[in-house]
């Protein structure tokens, strides 16, 4: 049996969320707790494999981007146990690049703070640039370029800097067809070679094809977690009521899920 590349237990966040910006100051000084509490992760539990890619599925605000940031060590868990074995990268539509710095300055700042030595990084600089298809460009500032082009950098970045776990959160939903494909070709490189991948995203054509094991999440819990082909019918068929729903009820729906979230009990 393979060993685990991530295993969580009761795994939840929670958020406290504040009418009036003076109310979490209070919480410093007073006993009493001021603002509301927001449950965006609850008693989530799972483990994943190493070398296996694990989709997660949901509506928008179902909690899948908590669970990536928790799981990139970019936010802690308020309770439960979250062990990771390995280094983790993380690529996103918001990849986390500073808008100021080039998109050079960023290749060396992100290799920096995930480990890697200056020289480590001017020995993958060549590669990632041409992977991310920037040109001279790249010699400009990240707040120039389109959320493709955003998005470009950060997976290049991501995956050729090694990790044992590449966290991508949607950014393969922007940027053109051919970059997408490239991206999934070393996706599937990378997993080959025992490294291990979640995979957020809105396209089940992608998760079928690429993924192991599946989470669908609803209010930041899990509804169902099994192998993907059985996890994707069951979303899908959960999409197609959704959708077949009058914008009213569909709005009803997710307020009511929201509700809920922010109506668990302390």
């Amino acid at each position: 049996m393979e060993a685990c590349a991530i295993v969580a237990n009761n795994l939840s966040k929670v958020y406290n969320i504040y009418t009036r910006p003076w109310e979490k100051y209070l919480n410093f000084f007073f006993p009493i707790e001021f603002g509301a509490r927001f449950h965006a992760i609850q008693d989530v539990s799972f483990s994943l494999e190493k070398g296996c890619s694990m989709g997660l599925l949901g509506l928008n605000g179902s909690g899948k981007s908590t669970l990536a940031n928790m799981i990139a060590g970019a936010s802690s868990p308020t309770s439960g146990t979250l062990s990771i074995d390995g280094h983790v990268a993380m690529t996103a539509v918001s990849s986390g690049l500073s808008t100021l710095l080039t998109g050079r300055e960023n290749i060396m700042q992100k290799g920096l703070l995930l480990g890697l030595s200056r020289r480590q990084i001017l020995e993958l600089m060549p590669e990632i640039i041409e992977f991310s298809e920037l040109g001279d460009v790249i010699d400009q500032q990240v707040k120039t370029y389109s959320s493709g082009m955003r998005s470009k950098l950060g997976f290049a970045i991501s995956i050729n800097i090694d990790p044992d776990v590449l966290i991508i959160d949607e950014a393969l939903s922007v940027g053109d067809a051919t970059f997408t494909q490239k991206c999934l070709v070393k996706m599937r490189a990378f997993r080959e070679r025992k490294k291990t991948i979640v995979f957020v995203s809105h396209s089940m054509s992608q998760v079928r094809d690429f993924c192991d094991r599946a989470i669908w999440l609803e209010g930041g819990r899990a509804v169902s977690i099994g192998a993907c082909e059985d996890v994707v019918k069951e979303y899908t068929s959960f999409i197609k009521w959704f959708n077949q729903l009058p914008d009213a009820e569909q709005k009803d729906y997710k307020q009511k899920i929201r509700e809920k979230q922010m109506g668990e009990t302390k």
